[in-house]
Parts: structure tokens; C-alpha cells; sequence
């Protein structure tokens, strides 16, 4: 039985991969803080192979068994967490990445990233593939999670080529499903949010910025993968399909039966413009590419995470 770290494990991503690595039959030692986790997202798992253990990575951490694999997904995620988390955020980037590559090199496990789209910035080169270096404002207010991802790239790479670490980098494109928070100011669980309850979708700007959303079951599908390979270069995971916000506000109303407008407010600070990944480098070396479409995905998501988890009513 392989032993498995996660960091970020009571999360929303890193629960969905807590569960989908025990069904695998591994072991899982979780690792969380819960600034932005939740011990919500994991009370139902009670395999006998999974551990949850309240540790700051920020601070070094200490882990006697043997591990075979360090999945590094801690970090607040969203702006609204990122603009109250900021020293936190930059230090999980920093401090956090530089204790968990020295676990897997102590322990000679493989490591993978979990780093971000957000290191493209807003691009210039669209779609974004992974040879392009990105157009970031390192001082502005999404800056501390942008950098924190690119220095943790930098520290990831470092440790492979000097001290021989294997390791992984996935770039994650925007990701949704059961378990986001209602609250966290993201398009899509504050859209549904917002049309669960009949009250006006808020778009900012026109709408005509433009992402690409990927459910989770495939998310964490080209993680595994990832991580089962020999790659060591930055991999795009996510959806190339490409919807404007005012496209997605329009699918959540439809899938939803929702009675609710669309309403629009000023665009925030240093918001990209586009954002959808190239894909061909994952498909080449991981066979790995999305199934789940855009609709399918949000009925999945109203349909498993329930009203009330989604309206954040019992939060």
C-alpha cells in the first residue's frame, strides 16, 4: 500500500483527491490548517487508510512514516481569501513549498505542485500552452497568490535539478463541483449562489471576459495522472472549452430553473481577459483530456453539493 500526502486534503480539491487516492487503495495522511478547509469536506471518509492531521505547513513539518507520494495543493485559492490571507498566502508559496519538497526528498517520494493558471496573468498568447511565461503585475492586488505559484514553480524545479527530487508541476485552470464554498467570490459558486436563491446574477464588466471551467472529477483524474507519470515539466489540467461570464451566468440560470437576471458591476483590478489552457502537452503525455461538459458538470454539482451547501445556508 502506497502512503500518499495532502496537503490542503480538507479543501475543495484536495478532499475530491483524498477520496478518489483511497479508492485506489492508498493510504492518505492529510494535511491541512484549515484556514480555508473545512473538516465538513472529509467527515464522511472513514476509510481506516485515511489520517487528518491539523498541521500549519508554513511551519516545518515532521512525518515519521514512509511516503511515496507528496501532493502539494495547500493554499488560499480565491481572491476574497488571498486579499485577507496575504503574508499566509505568500509563505504556503514560499516557506510551505520549500517543508514539503524537503519531505519527499528526505523520504524519496514524488512531489507534485499544485500550481495555477494565475501564473499566466492576463495573457498575451491565447490559449495559454505551457512554454509561455505570462504577463503578471507582481504588486497588484492578485499578486501575492500569482507569485507565490510562480516562486513555488522556481523552488519545485530548483529542488529537482540540484537535489535530484522527482517532481511534478500541474497548472489548474478554473475548477468547479461540490464542496466549493458559497462564499468564496468565485464566478461559479457564486453564481449558483445567487441563482438558487432568485436574486440577480452579478457579472462584472460586460461579461465579455472569457474562462474555462473543468469539473472536478477530471481535475483530479489528470492530477493522478500526472503524478503516475515521469513528467517533470509544468502541465496544463483543464477544460479548453471557452465560455464569456455572461455565457456561464446564462447556463447556471438555464440549468438551474432559476428566475434571475443578469446584473453587471465594474470590472476588478488586474481581472484577466481570457483564460484557456492548451491542452495538447497533457493529452500527449498523460492521455488525459476532459469528459465532462459545461452543463453536465453544473447539474452534477447542484445535484451532489445540495441547495443548502451551495446557498452557503448552512455554512
Amino acid at each position: 500500500m502506497s502512503t500518499c500526502v495532502v496537503t490542503g486534503g480538507a479543501g475543495f480539491l484536495g478532499s475530491h483527491l483524498c477520496e478518489r487516492l483511497l479508492a485506489q487503495g492508498h493510504r492518505v495522511i492529510c494535511l491541512d490548517n484549515l484556514d480555508t478547509g473545512s473538516l465538513r469536506n472529509i467527515e464522511h471518509i472513514r476509510a481506516g487508510g485515511f489520517e487528518f492531521r491539523n498541521v500549519d505547513i508554513t511551519e516545518p513539518v515532521e512525518i515519521e512514516e514512509q511516503v511515496d507520494f507528496v501532493y502539494h495543493l495547500a493554499s488560499p485559492a480565491s481572491p476574497i481569501d488571498y486579499a485577507r490571507l496575504p503574508l499566509h498566502t505568500l509563505k504556503v508559496g514560499s516557506y510551505g513549498t520549500h517543508h514539503m519538497l524537503g519531505v519527499a526528498k528526505f523520504k524519496r517520494a514524488r512531489f507534485l505542485l499544485a500550481s495555477t493558471s494565475e501564473v499566466y496573468g492576463d495573457p498575451q498568447i491565447h490559449p495559454q500552452p505551457e512554454n509561455y511565461w505570462g504577463h503578471v503585475n507582481p504588486i497588484g492586488p492578485r499578486g501575492v497568490y500569482d507569485e507565490a505559484k510562480r516562486y513555488a514553480e522556481a523552488l519545485t524545479m530548483a529542488y529537482h535539478r540540484q537535489q535530484g527530487v522527482d517532481t511534478a508541476i500541474v497548472r489548474i485552470f478554473n475548477t468547479y463541483g461540490s464542496r466549493m464554498r458559497a462564499h468564496d467570490g468565485r464566478a461559479i459558486p457564486t453564481f449558483l449562489r445567487q441563482a438558487l436563491q432568485n436574486r440577480p446574477l452579478t457579472v462584472f464588466g460586460d461579461g465579455s471576459q472569457t474562462r474555462s471551467f473543468c469539473y472536478v472529477d477530471d481535475l483530479v483524474n489528470g492530477l493522478v495522472a500526472l503524478m503516475e507519470s515521469d513528467a517533470h515539466q509544468p502541465v496544463n489540467i483543464g477544460n479548453p472549452d471557452e465560455y464569456t461570464l455572461q455565457q456561464l451566468a446564462e447556463t447556471v440560470i438555464e440549468v438551474s430553473g432559476s428566475k434571475s437576471e443578469i446584473v453587471y458591476e465594474a470590472l476588478p483590478t488586474d481581472d484577466p481577459q481570457v483564460r484557456q489552457p492548451d491542452i495538447s502537452r497533457a493529452r500527449e503525455i498523460l492521455g488525459w483530456e476532459p469528459e465532462v461538459s459545461l452543463a453536465d458538470g453544473l447539474a452534477r454539482t447542484i445535484e451532489t453539493a445540495g441547495r443548502e451547501r451551495l446557498t452557503g445556508e448552512t455554512d
